[in-house]
């Protein structure tokens, strides 16, 4: 019998080896998952921009935009000092060594703001009026122009201001009020400004479309009640939430403007703060409602807008926070430090400073910030309180929103 050898079966076919999972190869809601983790908006930006398929993965979704605002509180880069007289506004940054990304974010800015047209000649220059969702909005009386400008993306928009009938038919001498920039948090609106003035006993507003490119002049406000003995009866306005606020530097009550319909309105003071020379300002809580801090003594004050059990609107006490334990962080006791002053109250975060350069103009003042909800107390820097101060708080990059594609991405 012929020896058969039986055949061998055949090799068994290697399966592929599976495929290596890449960050890039997942999709965007897990994406955006990742991204939440992220400790701050600069990382979020830093990561956003390291490819088309993050950048899509952050434009493509408002609701994680605004979950992840939620989460992470804007970061403060620094605050913008307006000083009296010819100088240029000078900027001192906050310093986080420990947060790379923020460091980056505040070194790659414009904060000299060397886009604005400069006259050597004219004086006074370019003077800080507000900043709002990372826009500077400033004005030079002498060129007399506005100008909008974003350090961040150095987006420059120069506007010139109302004509000079918006002055005519005052009961005296009319007298500019403020002006104040109006955009959303994305920045998905045209620009429009709010530019104010008044006269001895009422208010006027006028309004710039940047589409038009023209301002429209409102009427002036009905005259207010009892009237002003003083010119200067109105105190520096501050705009929460579509909303401009003056305090009166006389009376009880407080002048409101209503940036959408641009009528004027009156509101009570609350009852504690009536009849005491004390300084404060209407600020924004975290949930954007208008808020009062009132610093007596080294404690701060607030009051929150709110509406009672009968229904009625009115300022509600909401917190009391003593500051006592400020000796333990600047070594330094009560007497040196004079007295306390809010520069200002936004994102539920209010920035204040001690008046030692008050009492002595060689000596520093120790700027500081108090998040209301927690009443954690931080320690900015230490800095003479030489001009008037204007928190700058980061915005949402244009890039991370609208679908333009990013100039490094070209090609890509």
């Amino acid at each position: 019998m012929a020896w058969q050898q039986s055949a061998s079966p055949p090799a068994a076919k290697s399966s592929p080896p599976p495929a290596t999972t890449t960050v890039i190869s997942l999709d965007e809601d897990l994406l955006r998952e990742i991204f939440h983790r992220l400790p701050s908006l600069p990382s979020l930006v830093r990561a956003a921009l390291s490819c088309r398929t993050f950048l899509g993965a952050v434009r493509s979704s408002p609701a994680f935009r605004r979950s992840f605002r939620e989460a992470h509180l804007p970061p403060l880069l620094g605050l913008f000092f307006d000083p009296e007289g010819p100088s240029i506004p000078a900027f001192a940054p906050l310093r986080r060594r420990s947060d790379p990304d923020h460091a980056a974010v505040v070194r790659g800015a414009d904060f000299f703001l060397t886009r604005l047209p400069a006259d050597d000649d004219a004086f006074p220059g370019w003077a800080i009026e507000a900043c709002c969702h990372g826009n500077v909005l400033l004005q030079n009386c002498s060129l007399e122009q506005l100008a909008v400008y974003n350090p961040l993306t150095r987006a420059l928009d120069l506007i010139p201001q109302p004509p000079d009938k918006f002055f005519d038919d005052a009961r005296g001498h009319a007298k500019y009020l403020g002006c104040y920039i109006l955009s959303s948090e994305e920045g998905s609106e045209p620009l429009r400004l709010v530019y104010t003035c008044h006269d001895n006993s009422r208010a006027r507003a006028a309004v710039f479309l940047s589409e038009s490119r023209e301002w429209q002049i409102f009427p002036w406000s009905e005259a207010v009640t009892p009237l002003p003995e003083d010119e200067h009866w109105l105190k520096v306005g501050t705009l929460v939430n579509g909303f401009v606020y003056w305090i009166h530097a006389n009376e009880a009550y407080i002048l409101v403007l209503n940036t959408a319909t641009l009528h004027f309105s009156q509101m009570d003071l609350p009852p504690t703060l009536v009849a005491r020379d004390l300084v404060f300002r209407v600020g924004e809580s975290k949930d954007g409602k208008p808020c009062i801090v009132c610093p007596i003594d080294f404690e701060l004050f607030v009051w929150v807008r709110g509406t009672e059990d009968d229904g009625i609107e009115t300022w509600i006490f909401d917190e009391r926070f003593p500051l006592e334990t400020i000796v333990e962080v600047t070594k330094s006791t009560l007497v040196e430090h004079g007295d306390l002053k809010v520069v200002a109250t936004t994102g539920g975060f209010v920035y204040f400073s001690t008046m030692e350069t008050l009492l002595d103009g060689h000596n520093p003042s120790w700027f500081m910030s108090l998040c209301m909800e927690t009443g954690e107390l931080s320690t900015l820097f230490q800095r003479r309180f030489d001009g008037h101060p204007h928190p700058y708080i980061m915005a949402w990059p244009p890039c991370l929103i609208d679908n333009q594609v990013h100039p490094q991405f070209e090609g890509a």
